[in-house]
């Protein structure tokens, strides 16, 4: 019997947990612990309320919790109710799949200002993240700048888009659907130091932004290289300025929408300006170098805005005794292998990319270096340990079992229409268990 405990509960470590039971059968236990009393990370507080397609993949994870061999143990704080240090001496492994929550830092002056918030506490705002429920975002701005040129930036421009018709069958929380109903919104600005052909936005979500009710999309023109540049591109990206290129003939026939979404390319922010809260960008403009690089041109610009969204990629936090590489924001390794008998996946290995199936292969890889390491014949406690330990400090810790009292609460506590109302609070959510 090997013994794995493995830290987070979203992709990383669902796949991982999967990966171990197909490996090692009845001969291996796995605890999969979260900070929070309900599993599933990013899909449950990442991915957009409104795509409910992607979100149904946590039906997966559910089989994978189904056997005796894998628990979920909610309501743990690695690094407070248990040091990792602890944890390998109870499990075989301990598999660090944190993922990278904390947005990465916008290192600008005016940064600090009233009115500049990150993706991740946007996000995990309007998604019920018990972080971020009390952000109260100052909806009655009439621009938004929004820094990134990624899928989560076109997320959080959809989101702030949107009227509340177009959120029926979502999972938007309660309060950020009122709060969204009283925006002042009427233009949203992306963006982003490079130009259309170094976008990171997938055609999909891309091409939602041309089916909103009430916003359109605008392009320069002038922005664009030569149409016939876009046959060097590969599909997905040709797709995607190919939508680009069509939101440019459009804007005409979309005057009457009152909510204006902007692309401006080569633009890099270099200051945020106001008096106590945002009011303006100080915007430099750029241009490519040879090896697609952007740099300064020099030329100065300004942007009038109230409200400003960087979207411009995440970290994985720093666990004590664990070696960190800060200057990439994930934990140091090679590939998957941090010290002997602790092992990393997902974004906390890699960085922030890939899609949610890009994990599976990483959970797949990880078991195979803990088959390669660790052998079948523990002497460690495993669970046993752990329970014996949290129980010992008085941590109340939620099981599996409970989760799907929790999700019961909230499917039937949801608005017409909507799969939940998610449980914001932590307290309310152990409390809804009983």
């Amino acid at each position: 019997m090997r013994h794995i405990a493995i830290i987070g509960s979203g992709p990383a470590g669902y796949y991982s947990a999967e990966a171990a039971q197909k490996k090692f059968g009845e001969n291996v236990a796995v605890d999969i612990i979260d900070r929070l009393p309900v599993p599933f990370g990013l899909i449950r507080t990442g991915v957009a309320p409104d795509h409910q397609s992607i979100k149904a993949v946590s039906r997966r994870y559910e089989k994978t919790n189904s056997g005796d061999n894998v628990r979920f143990v909610g309501n743990v704080t690695v690094g407070v109710d248990v040091s990792v240090a602890e944890l390998q001496e109870f499990y075989d492994a301990v598999v660090l799949a944190t993922g990278a929550p904390e947005d990465r830092v916008l290192d600008i002056p005016g940064s600090d200002l009233a009115g500049v918030i990150g993706s991740a506490a946007f996000v995990g705002w309007y998604n019920g993240h018990p972080d971020f429920r009390d952000l109260d975002p100052p909806l009655d701005a009439r621009s938004v700048a929004i820094i990134g040129n990624g899928n989560v930036a076109l997320d959080v421009a959809r989101i702030l888009a949107k009227t509340e018709g177009e959120f029926a069958g979502s999972d938007i929380v309660g309060h950020a659907l009122d709060g969204l109903k009283q925006s002042a919104v009427e233009r949203i600005t992306f963006l982003g130091r490079r130009g259309p052909h170094q976008i990171a936005m997938t055609p999909k979500e891309l091409g939602e932004l041309g089916h909103l009710e009430r916003a359109r999309p605008v392009v320069e023109a002038e922005d664009f290289p030569d149409i016939g540049d876009d046959a060097m591109l590969e599909p997905g990206m040709r797709k995607s300025v190919n939508y680009l290129r069509s939101f440019q003939i459009a804007a005409a026939d979309a005057e009457h929408k009152p909510i204006e979404i902007a692309f401006d390319f080569f633009a890099m922010p270099i200051e945020i300006q106001g008096e106590g809260r945002v009011e303006k960008l100080i915007i430099e403009r750029t241009e490519l170098d040879k090896d697609l690089r952007s740099i300064g041109t020099g030329e100065l610009y300004e942007l009038e805005c109230q409200l400003v969204i960087s979207c411009i990629g995440y970290r994985t936090p720093p666990i004590e005794g664990v070696p960190y590489e800060h200057g990439r924001g994930r934990f140091a390794n090679s590939d998957g292998r941090i010290l002997p008998g602790l092992y990393c996946v997902g974004w906390a290995r890699r960085g922030p990319s890939g899609t949610i199936g890009t994990n599976k292969p990483d959970g797949a890889a990880v078991v195979e270096m803990i088959n390669e390491d660790i052998s079948e014949n523990s002497r460690k406690p495993g669970r046993a340990g752990l329970d014996s330990l949290l129980a010992s400090r008085g941590v109340e810790t939620v099981t599996f079992r409970d989760w799907k009292k929790i999700e019961e609460a909230e499917v039937a506590r949801a608005r017409e229409g909507s799969p939940r109302e998610k449980f914001t609070d932590i307290a309310d959510m152990i409390a809804a268990r009983d």
